[in-house]
């Protein structure tokens, strides 16, 4: 089995919603063009795939050491990033409607992870 496969589930899983974050964000910074050849053209849509591609590899190393019904409500977690790089990279508010439900993601998580 590779090396990679056997890195533990917490960092998969916080590797992966890290990268799809990060992935997101990039495809963000792709947007607003008039024209898909002007996208075409855009490096950050491109980072943005290979933030993915990057994001589904840890997404497989971490079915690899729990099931499914555990791995797939984690990677929730990816809202949670992609609030704070909102945030601190494109000055986007943080209101207490977002809190409130990054707050339940949390606890869901919690819930799962106790399991």
């Amino acid at each position: 089995m590779s090396s990679f496969l056997l890195m533990p589930f917490p960092v998969a899983i916080m590797a992966g919603t890290g990268t799809c974050a990060f992935a997101s964000y990039f495809i963000k910074r792709s947007s607003g063009h008039d024209s898909l050849l002007a996208l075409l053209k855009n490096r950050y849509l491109y980072l943005g795939v290979i933030f993915y591609i990057a994001a589904a590899l840890f997404n497989v190393a971490a079915l690899a050491k729990a099931d499914y019904s555990v791995v797939l409500p984690m990677t929730s977690l990816a809202y949670i990033w992609t609030m704070l790089l909102a945030r601190f990279l494109l000055g986007e508010r943080i209101t207490r409607r977002k809190i409130i439900a990054i707050t339940l993601i949390i606890f869901g998580v919690i819930l799962l992870a106790l399991q």
